[in-house]
């Protein structure tokens, strides 16, 4: 277990509550949660595991207790080591295993989740419809973080500015992509945090989005986009930031200020009582009223933020997205997209909602930076 991905006993008792509470408010005594090594955040949650591979199901009952299946021996074996106080066993037969479990139940109320990560066995095979969708449930009380998650989330972000600190210093002409993301790996595992999602983009007007760092190396005039979202007790934050190697020019200047007017006009809707969709509204505006309406579409843009927590990628920020936020939720608001003159542009800030507004997390400035020939 990663340094980055450790819970607190705060942290792990006070989820353990609020579960609780929620399954007995809502009638349910045992939890079935579905997960694996790419989607993880709800066996986190309720069962405090992270599985490096295979896949598991942790049976959580309202008291805590919590028993876990897991169909790789050696996965089992290195979860009952670091997690004593779980019952794990591999099963070669997981989905037979967990439906004889499931039947010895008896008529104690069992619910599925989540909907994206379950098994289609269990969620439409012979005993799906006698059980409950526990999705919804898990998702409530995921979303609203406790004053101790929201901590970590805060030290997510203090280290993610830190982080792109060392991005600028890295973007140089003549370096290669890869070599910013492994300057900025290798302070992130001198913080004693190995786990970090980044991406990025370098060029000019072709470039039309980020990905996985590559051979290409950093020309002048270059724009230099990145996200990176590093991990502190298992909880994400995110930035996303733009530069210049060298200076910038003034049609790159001119673009840029479209993106920073929109990230504030963004972060000034996120308040209790707002949608989601109003904050991706509040962005998309920015961009229709500068004439670039086409380029907050799906053809040449995904979302406008989205949650950030246990899951790097939770609700998405999309003007029809009708969540209401609340007091405790955290997610990033980003309006990157392509901007037709100069090419794929990235800003983006992790925030808390509070109870008057939000809080944002990053301390970065939010200028278009420049780095020197």
């Amino acid at each position: 277990m990663t340094q980055s991905s450790a819970v607190s006993g705060a942290i792990r008792n006070e989820r353990q509550q609020r579960l609780a509470a929620a399954m007995q408010a809502e009638g349910i005594d045992v939890l079935v949660v579905a997960g694996n090594a790419w989607r993880s955040d709800y066996l986190r949650f309720a069962a405090d595991i992270t599985p490096i591979e295979g896949n598991a199901l942790a049976f959580v009952e309202r008291d805590g207790t919590a028993r876990v299946l897991i169909d790789s021996a050696v996965e089992a074996a290195r979860l009952a080591a670091e997690y004593p106080h779980l019952s794990v066993s591999a099963s070669a037969r997981l989905f037979d295993d967990a439906e004889a479990l499931i039947l010895r139940l008896g008529k104690r109320n069992a619910a599925l989740a989540p909907n994206a990560a379950m098994p289609y066995r269990l969620a439409l095979g012979p005993l799906g419809p006698t059980l409950n969708s526990g999705t919804a449930l898990l998702d409530r009380v995921m979303l609203k973080k406790s004053p101790a998650e929201i901590d970590a989330v805060r030290r997510a972000a203090a280290l993610a500015d830190d982080g792109y600190a060392i991005f600028r210093a890295a973007s140089r002409v003549g370096r290669r992509e890869y070599e910013l993301v492994a300057d900025v790996e290798a302070y992130f595992r001198s913080r004693g945090c190995p786990e970090n999602f980044q991406i990025l983009g370098s060029g000019g007007v072709e470039v039309r989005g980020m990905h996985p760092p590559g051979e290409r190396r950093l020309a002048q005039g270059d724009l230099v986009t990145t996200e990176l979202t590093p991990c502190v007790e298992g909880y994400y934050a995110q930035i996303c930031r733009t530069l210049v190697v060298g200076e910038p020019s003034e049609r790159q200047r001119r673009a840029y200020a479209v993106f920073r007017e929109a990230l504030e006009a963004g972060v000034a809707a996120v308040r209790p009582g707002a949608t989601a969709g109003d904050v991706a509204r509040a962005e998309n505006e920015v961009f229709r009223r500068h004439g670039l309406g086409d380029y907050v579409t799906s053809e040449y843009t995904r979302v406008r933020g989205h949650g950030v927590g246990l899951y790097v990628d939770g609700a998405h920020i999309l003007e029809d997205v009708t969540l209401t936020l609340e007091p405790g939720m955290t997610l990033i608001v980003h309006p990157n997209t392509y901007h037709p003159d100069v090419g794929y542009i990235v800003l983006g800030d992790t925030v808390v909602v509070t109870d008057s507004g939000c809080d944002v997390l990053c301390r970065t400035s939010r200028e278009l930076f420049h780095e020197p020939v």
